[in-house]
């Protein structure tokens, strides 16, 4: 019994003398940490609340957090809320994404659309169904697209390793394109088996000779893979347009290197603009030289600034139809991307909404339909956003962060830190094990097949056979007074030339 009495009363003094030191280390740091704080000068909340001041930056830093899980409601956040990011998680994992007891969206928000039921719908054996589009009429080698939604540029090295091999896989299944990027052709992206796209960004990456000029040796080498569909000039994106872009030598491995075409250790610098492109007819010049090496439809990226602009563009066009770009991607100005400067992703740039409806015309009043596809991209991520689109004026849509969603992605706001906690933007190994391929290309397919699905019911709901044909009639939109009206009223459609 003494012993059992001692042994209790050597852990009492233990516990105790732990609880002595562990309080006087606390209070050591915090000495140290207060005349740190009352010392420096950068900060004026630590100099004149040393210590507890801290509290504040940490605080700062939960709060993105506590906001996304805790107080925000489904439809508040942004840029993405938390009820687009469900529903594409939801047709990731193949799960049934009907709801019950209404909607929440807030339909009074001017520019909501609406679509236009069709009183006698057609019967259900009459589904719409997506039918192929050729790109690229006059190319040598014409690209057939079987699907109306696509996945948008993504570079390996913006993206991981994991991610880039998910994707490609995924579209595979899915039918549907992928877009390289402007970081060049990598070894993931082929290893999928799926169309893709490859972009040509301002530095050329992996089409560039030793100097940085384009190559027409290695725009034939790139060409020479049958999955190789298209070619993509990059002329600006929506985050940040006006604006080129840096890898740091430090990112640049031998395995990035080789891809696009740098030394180890160089770094990757993106002008802000393609050097020899400084008028339209320097630009279709381009189109046409790349169309001929390549034998391959060529198109551009750009986003709208002005109508005045696009007007002197297609101008030119219908002077030059021969050169003709096959297909225009218009960014919106609010396009995403992993890092860029704020007042370029907030203030530069016509938002989507408005710049596709405007190009759109464009084509008609010059009689382009024909001849140019009309690609949409910019936070195009659910059913309604692709049946708008396509409503609008365009041919295909395509997305990136629907697509980042579908992989897992949280939207942590980590994409510019190599800290990305899903492994979708980081070079980490041990973030990158997170995603397993095996498990998240089947997202990636089930996804684009669910958007496709999804505007095909739209298409049917309004009464057309294919989701093409959807016009600005069957989209009605709210105007700040509440009600809405025929979006062929905001945007009425030209007279052709």
């Amino acid at each position: 019994m003494e012993n059992t009495m001692e042994t209790a009363f050597d852990v009492v003094n233990f516990l105790g003398l732990l609880f002595v030191l562990i309080f006087g280390i606390l209070v050591a740091i915090a000495i140290v940490l207060f005349v740190i704080d009352r010392s420096q000068t950068g900060d004026a909340i630590r100099r004149n609340y040393p210590v507890i001041g801290r509290f504040r930056h940490l605080f700062s830093e939960l709060g993105e957090f506590f906001r996304q899980y805790f107080f925000a409601m489904d439809r508040e956040e942004l840029p993405f809320n938390r009820a687009q990011r469900e529903w594409v998680g939801r047709a990731g994992e193949g799960k049934g994404n009907t709801v019950a007891f209404g909607s929440t969206r807030n339909l009074a928000v001017p520019g909501t659309p609406i679509f236009v039921n069709d009183p006698f719908p057609p019967l259900d054996d009459e589904y719409a169904s997506t039918e192929p589009l050729l790109i690229g009429q006059t190319a040598r080698i014409p690209y057939l697209a079987p699907s109306i939604f696509n996945i948008s540029g993504m570079s390996y090295g913006a993206i991981s390793k994991p991610a880039v091999q998910s994707l490609s896989r995924g579209a595979n299944e899915a039918g549907v394109w992928l877009n390289t990027g402007e970081g060049g052709l990598s070894p993931f992206h082929l290893e999928g088996g799926c169309d893709l796209v490859y972009q040509i960004g301002t530095a050329k990456f992996g089409v560039r000779d030793e100097h940085g000029n384009l190559s027409d040796e290695k725009l034939r080498e790139v060409a020479a893979h049958d999955s190789m569909r298209m070619f993509e000039i990059k002329m600006a994106q929506g985050a940040k347009p006006g604006k080129g872009g840096i890898l740091p030598g430090e990112k640049v491995t031998e395995e990035i290197a080789a891809i696009r075409g740098l030394r180890i250790g160089q770094d990757g610098i993106s002008p802000n603009r393609h050097r020899e492109i400084d008028t339209y007819d320097h630009l279709l010049d381009m189109i046409a030289h790349i169309r001929d090496v390549t034998g391959k439809p060529v198109g551009i990226k750009t986003v709208v600034g002005s109508e005045e602009a696009f007007r002197e563009f297609f101008e030119i066009i219908s002077r030059r139809a021969e050169d003709s770009p096959d297909f225009i991607t218009i960014d919106g100005g609010e396009g995403g991307t992993g890092a860029a400067p704020m007042p370029l992703i907030d203030l530069v740039g016509m938002p989507v909404r408005e710049a596709l409806p405007l190009v759109a015309d464009l084509r008609e009043e010059y009689g382009l339909n024909d001849r140019i596809r009309l690609v949409a991209s910019g936070k195009l991520v659910n059913p309604g956003d692709i049946a708008w689109a396509l409503a609008a004026g365009a041919d295909f849509v395509t997305s990136a962060r629907g697509f980042m969603f579908a992989l897992g992605c949280i939207q942590a706001l980590k994409c510019n830190k190599n800290t990305c906690p899903t492994g979708i933007t980081t070079h980490d190994p041990r973030f990158q094990k997170g995603l397993v391929v095996e498990r998240k290309y089947t997202r990636v397919a089930r996804y684009a097949k669910a958007i496709v699905k999804e505007v095909e019911t739209i298409a049917h709901s309004v009464g057309v056979s294919e989701p093409r044909k959807l016009r600005r009639r069957h989209v009605r939109l709210v105007q700040p007074n509440g009600r809405s009206v025929p979006m062929n009223e905001v945007f009425p459609r030209p007279s052709a030339r």
